[in-house]
């Protein structure tokens, strides 16, 4: 068995991370957005930041529920890839590509924030798995 308190925190720090980079991301309009000024390569690094916390977070969540909780709650979310994208952020940050941000920012963090909200709301209404 798990905290679940401890395991609402996470979540909701991811929550408060997916929002930050949506809201961050607000102004770029393609991955040369990233790189055509200091203030996008700080958006970026910004961004990318907010990616290693989130797949950290997300380790720790699979850890205490020994790899229970993410895949009973939404199995179509690639798992893997959403923890891997920390690693690769974290071990590979000089070489960080700005069309891979791009793309997770445009397609992958809106259904994983409605993912993490709606684990969020059960948590909050007594429904521990």
């Amino acid at each position: 068995m798990y905290d679940a308190t401890l395991l609402l925190e996470k979540l909701e720090q991811i929550d408060e991370a997916l929002e930050k980079i949506q809201r961050r991301f607000t102004s770029i309009n393609s991955p040369d957005d990233f790189l055509d000024s200091d203030k996008g390569q700080d958006m970026l690094d910004g961004i990318a930041m907010m990616l290693i916390a989130i797949g950290e977070n997300f380790k720790t969540i699979d850890t205490e529920t020994e790899g229970k909780f993410l895949t009973q709650h939404s199995p179509d979310i690639h798992w893997s890839g959403v923890k891997g994208v920390r690693d690769v952020l974290s071990h590979q940050y000089f070489n960080i590509d700005a069309e891979e941000i791009f793309y997770i920012c445009t397609n992958d963090l809106q259904p994983l924030r409605t993912v993490v909200q709606e684990m969020i709301k059960e948590l909050k209404n007594g429904h521990t798995p």
